[in-house]
């Protein structure tokens, strides 16, 4: 687990998104290479660029989704059990942080270009995201195994 919370900072640390950072960190034993997994989350960051829910998250939902996702129709058992691990997935992370919204974690909205120079100011994106990231990646590693 922590080589992997370790590689998921690194890759945010080298330019990549949250969402990005916590869906590549994955991708190999999900059977994506690394560049998909990148152009699949790219869009997710910073709560798709609007301060909602955070792209960890929906990084770490990707992640459930390819592991634990219904593919075929009629499915249900499988269905209804990847909506049971979202379910708990999201329910413990609001539980650690009140919040799902990238906006509320971060204290100010990265979509209004004056609360993102706060933030960049003040390095929310190094010292708050790094710590949601870790956080994610240890919540994705467990999911399904309780």
């Amino acid at each position: 687990m922590e080589r992997k919370k370790q590689a998921a900072i690194s890759c945010f640390q080298n330019g990549f998104n949250c969402s990005q950072a916590v869906l590549s960190t994955f991708s190999e034993e999900l059977g994506l290479t690394t560049e998909t997994a990148l152009k699949i989350s790219t869009c997710f960051g910073g709560g798709m660029r609007n301060g909602e829910v955070c792209g960890a998250i929906t990084g770490g939902l990707m992640v459930i989704g390819l592991k634990y996702g219904h593919s075929k129709q009629g499915d249900d058992t499988t269905k209804t059990r990847a909506y049971q691990l979202t379910r708990e997935f999201t329910q413990q992370f609001k539980e650690k942080h009140g919040t799902l919204l990238c906006r509320q974690l971060l204290g100010y909205d990265l979509s209004d270009p004056e609360q993102l120079a706060i933030i960049k100011e003040k390095q929310l994106f190094d010292t708050i995201c790094p710590r949601i990231i870790e956080d994610v990646v240890e919540m994705v590693e467990k999911v399904g195994r309780e």
